[in-house]
């Protein structure tokens, strides 16, 4: 099996570059420039070798997503059986600044429809990766990956629901997987932004009312790996499982529970979204998704977070 994957330099595309390695599968992957690092567009660009890949396996491409020729002679070229979609823009707050807002949509939403045109002209399998942010975060009942209730309250999550529109209406073989509170070793995240502030302030102000699961990417990549051996295709939910059933946790409880691994002794203050106050975009307040289409599916699930955040901080540089 061939697998195109964008935004290798990401988070994600780095673990699911890292997995089909494991596997024997061949990857190809792609950014902006091998020389570039961003944290926002594309996931961050860089060469597939610099994590490690061999060779002779794995190689990289530079594609702008954003320039449609250029992504349909990439993938026509390389005739992949399929593409993992990971490149996107990530920055929530940046995206509301005014002069973002046309990139942030030429990126998730347009650029994600010409992959899926490409996709769709070499007739290949599609894995897209979206957000709770589709949603609009109210209530307390589980979101259900199949729900059409959409209603995103900011750009971010408008432009990752463009996307998720795009793949449906081009393509019949895909998988779109809603993901949430992202961390990975190759990149930002809450886990390591967190821990670097701890261990220079006495005390941390972290929001206890938007409630969820985290999701490791190393866990991810293997489950999307799993997905692309099939056709059972569709819409999915993929965090990582609660540590009990109906155990979604806030931020805070994401904190404590990090730093409680990690041996910082910081205080952790809870406070609401509202007092917090720093935030440009709006976030949903319900991001519990429900992963129990996964198993119906016969997909095994994510671990649990804890145990997901104590290999993470074996592995990470922190």
């Amino acid at each position: 099996m061939k697998v195109f994957v964008t935004g290798v330099n990401g988070q994600l595309g780095h673990d699911v570059m890292n997995e089909l390695y494991r596997r024997g599968y061949e990857g190809i992957g792609s950014d902006l420039a091998p020389s570039r690092v961003s944290g926002t567009a594309d996931g961050a660009a860089g060469s597939a070798q610099a994590g490690g890949f061999d060779a002779g396996k794995m190689s990289y491409v530079s594609m702008d997503i954003t320039d449609r020729g250029s992504v349909l002679a990439t993938i026509e070229k390389i005739r992949p059986d399929v593409v993992v979609h990971c490149a996107a823009w990530t920055a929530v707050d940046a995206a509301e600044q005014e002069e973002n807002r046309d990139k942030v949509h030429a990126i998730n939403a347009e650029g994600t429809r010409n992959v899926a045109e490409a996709v769709k002209a070499v007739d290949a399998k599609m894995v897209y990766l979206s957000t709770d942010y589709v949603f609009d975060g109210q209530g307390t009942a589980p979101w259900e990956p199949d729900c059409t209730d959409f209603s995103p309250l900011n750009v971010y999550g408008q432009s990752k629901l463009d996307g998720e529109l795009a793949v449906r209406s081009i393509l019949d073989k895909y998988f779109i997987v809603r993901i949430a509170w992202v961390f990975g070793l190759n990149g930002k995240n809450f886990i390591r932004t967190m821990i670097n502030v701890g261990k220079t302030h006495d005390s941390v102000r972290v929001v206890n009312d938007q409630v969820g699961t985290p999701t490791y990417t190393f866990d991810l990549a293997r489950l999307l790996v799993d997905m692309i051996e099939t056709e059972k295709y569709g819409y999915y939910h993929a965090t990582n499982a609660e540590a009990e059933p109906g155990g979604y946790i806030s931020w805070y409880d994401f904190c404590l529970e990090f730093y409680r691994q990690y041996g910082l002794k910081t205080k952790v203050i809870p406070v609401t979204t509202q007092e917090y106050g720093l935030s440009l975009a709006a976030r949903p307040m319900n991001s519990r998704l429900d992963k129990s289409k996964l198993e119906r599916a016969g997909f095994k699930p994510l671990p649990v977070w804890k145990d997901a955040v104590a290999r993470y901080l074996r592995e990470a540089d922190l």
